[in-house]
């Protein structure tokens, strides 16, 4: 099969290559799937640079989260049968970004009519982040008003619509005149160019100066600090990363005085300590896109020989919602 793999760590363009490798086997609780569709990720990213908290074993094909087609499965695996249509994590060195891919059985779900492969792709991941972020950690409540940083991409654009679907109102930040529309098609109420408008002021003032109860925040850096200066009373800024590339210090004075909350979110962790709260999330979700509440925007579809430049502009913001690798 054809495979993308990483033999090195370095820049995507430097030390990704697309070859013939074997097919691998399904372990005892893995099944192997024919990979339908698989977005593209800032862990992708992470790994073939070698800084993620996660280490491959080398050689190996990045693509942590895809849809596919299960082809075979391990020995000891039931509830699924050959040809289910599946969503979920892979399973390194196997990853998405080839024909087939590995998965956990037990880290795999039922793909949404609804959505088509590209789509269903997308789920899992920012969406989930998403929904834990706002609901598990934020406790957001319909009326709020929710901050979303990076409204345009791929997990903000999932914040907007969870927020929406939430009944918040919903101001976007994004980077770039091009952006806005996308996050207002998204959803979001307002969207400020943070190249052109200040955003705080922006938040004050369509607040009435009361600010934002809630900020979703996968930037940091100037994001996070301009976050401070316009959240409310008894208001949660939730972390999500640092995709900005600056890992600020927070000034806990600051939290104190103005009584809001710095909450922190990685969702993997979920996934082993409360895997039936990722499923229920899960259905949750479903039930959100077969109402047409939310629905992941792919904006690019690329072949195999294509993902390695699409990880570098992911990595430097210039890509737009996801972009999906389609067999």
């Amino acid at each position: 099969m054809r495979a993308l793999q990483a033999h090195e760590y370095g820049e995507p363009t430097d030390v990704l290559t697309v070859g013939e490798v074997e097919v691998p086997l399904p372990g005892q609780l893995e099944v192997l799937v024919r990979v339908r569709a698989t977005t593209l990720n800032f862990p992708d990213l992470l790994m073939v640079r070698g800084g993620y908290q996660v280490k491959a074993q080398m050689p190996f094909t990045p693509g942590v989260e895809l849809c596919g087609e299960i082809v075979s499965l391990g020995s000891e695996v039931s509830g699924w049968q050959v040809g289910d249509r599946v969503l979920g994590g892979s399973v390194l060195p196997y990853g998405g970004f080839a024909e087939m891919a590995m998965m956990d059985a037990g880290d795999i779900y039922l793909a949404p009519a609804v959505l088509d492969d590209g789509e269903a792709a997308a789920l899992q991941y920012a969406y989930q982040t998403g929904w834990y972020a706002l609901h598990r950690r934020a406790q957001i409540k319909s009326g709020e008003t929710l901050l979303v940083h990076a409204a345009a991409g791929g997990v903000g654009s999932a914040a907007v619509q969870l927020g929406k679907a939430a009944g918040a109102f919903v101001i976007g930040v994004v980077g770039g005149s091009e952006k806005v529309a996308v996050a207002h098609a998204m959803g979001a109420d307002i969207v400020v160019d943070r190249r052109t408008e200040d955003f705080v002021q922006v938040v004050k003032d369509v607040t009435d100066g009361r600010c934002a109860d809630v900020v979703f925040d996968p930037v940091g850096g100037d994001a996070y600090r301009g976050s401070t200066k316009c959240i409310a009373f008894e208001g949660r800024i939730v972390l999500i990363g640092f995709a900005g590339g600056e890992i600020q210090s927070a000034a806990l004075n600051h939290a104190l005085i103005k009584n809001y909350s710095i909450l922190g979110l990685q969702w993997g962790v979920y996934r082993t300590k409360d895997p039936q709260g990722v499923q229920a999330c899960h259905n949750e979700l479903a039930r959100l896109a077969d109402a047409g509440l939310i629905r992941p925007l792919i904006s690019e579809r690329i072949a195999l020989n294509e993902v390695a430049d699409g990880l570098k502009r992911l990595g430097a913001g210039r890509t737009i919602g996801r972009v999906s690798y389609q067999p």
